[in-house]
């Protein structure tokens, strides 16, 4: 590794922009039994990444960011891992991405497949490994784990906002598994998802959503649901769902709920740990790997069949520097929706029909 510097975007506070200064390089001696060192070729931006920059939710100052994608610079001097100094990867941490050089666990990256842009695979890494959590772990929904020949299971999964990001990938990592999934989103979504892997789609907008969804399920076994996306509404909407089955129905979030007394009562199960239950991070990834960066994952890149979803939208090629930009653009998409997916085609491509507005993941590459 020729350079002796590294930069990071640094979060100093609640509501002011991020500041790029220099942070400390590892060496091969400080990396830690598994830990690598990765130059960073395409970041992916988070709604998380714009949260904390908005919410005091955490100590300051602080790097940001957890979607990564690049090439090995380092490895541990006595390292057994699989991987070796210049293997293109894309994985995440649990924030400090946003660097020129990041630490990353080696349990949470993969190789990235030949043929494959760093740009294509950098917003699988959170989102994947947040979906299988919930899906796979123990703790939550236990499912069977996703294989290239699954057999069928003869049950459906409800994922409830089938279209975002953590939708996108938990669609294709249960139908691998062997479920017919079931999801909502919007209509203009519905081939989308249907892509992906789910057999129906229902409008999350429609008024008798909750009751159509629950008479689809209660057609055969539900093994669980889902909520992927929408957060306390998004809950609520799950949680009614469940509770309108006929069926004992377990359900996970990827929005911890924590107002568990304030949701729509039933005969269903929560699954989530209590507060002071809950794995650290990275830890609480490690169990579902077999689904992710271990196992099915870089399987099924490999053979072409899981889907670059949400696609990657280039925000722009200036490294570090391009970042709050991408940042700021992610916080309209939040506030906005679809309206805020508008906003940003129209500031990045100028503009496009109100028909044509896929889901996208935003990426900025480095200089």
């Amino acid at each position: 590794m020729t350079d002796t510097t590294n930069r990071a975007l640094w979060q100093d506070g609640v509501g002011v922009p991020g500041a790029i200064r220099e942070s400390p390089l590892a060496t091969r001696n400080q990396l830690g039994d598994h830990k690598v060192l990765i130059k960073v070729h395409a970041w992916a931006i988070n709604p998380c990444d714009h949260m904390l920059q908005d919410r005091n939710m955490v100590n300051y100052p602080l790097i940001l960011g957890c979607d990564v994608a690049g090439t090995i610079e380092a490895v541990p001097s006595a390292s057994t891992s699989l991987f070796r100094v210049g293997d293109r990867v894309f994985g995440f941490s649990a924030n400090n991405g946003f660097q020129d050089y990041v630490q990353v666990e080696d349990r949470l990256i993969t190789k990235i497949p030949d043929g494959m842009a760093y740009r294509d695979v950098v917003g699988f890494g959170l989102c994947s490994a947040t979906s299988a959590m919930y899906l796979f772990g123990q703790d939550y929904l236990a499912l069977e784990y996703p294989t290239l020949k699954a057999p069928k299971q003869e049950k459906s999964v409800l994922v409830w906002g089938g279209a975002s990001a953590v939708g996108s990938n938990a669609i294709q990592l249960v139908s691998a598994a062997g479920y017919e999934v079931i999801t909502t989103c919007s209509k203009q979504n519905f081939d989308y998802v249907k892509k992906l892997g789910a057999a129906e789609a229902y409008d999350y907008r429609d008024l008798d959503v909750v009751d159509k969804v629950a008479a689809k399920l209660d057609k055969g076994i539900c093994a669980g649901v889902f909520m992927a996306a929408g957060l306390k509404e998004g809950n609520v909407a799950a949680c009614r769902t469940a509770a309108a089955s006929k069926q004992m129905l377990s359900l996970a979030s990827s929005d911890y709920i924590f107002n568990l007394n304030e949701m729509p009562k039933g005969n269903f199960i929560v699954k989530q740990p209590t507060p002071e239950q809950f794995k650290p991070f990275p830890d609480c990834w490690f169990e579902t790997t077999q689904a992710t960066f271990g196992g099915y994952l870089p399987e099924a890149l490999a053979n072409d069949v899981y889907e670059v979803a949400p696609q990657p939208l280039v925000v722009n090629r200036k490294g570090l520097e391009g970042i709050q930009e991408a940042v700021d653009l992610m916080r309209i998409v939040s506030e906005k929706g679809l309206d805020g997916i508008r906003d940003v085609f129209e500031r990045l491509r100028g503009g496009v029909g109100t028909d044509d507005l896929p889901p996208v993941k935003l990426i900025v590459e480095r200089a």
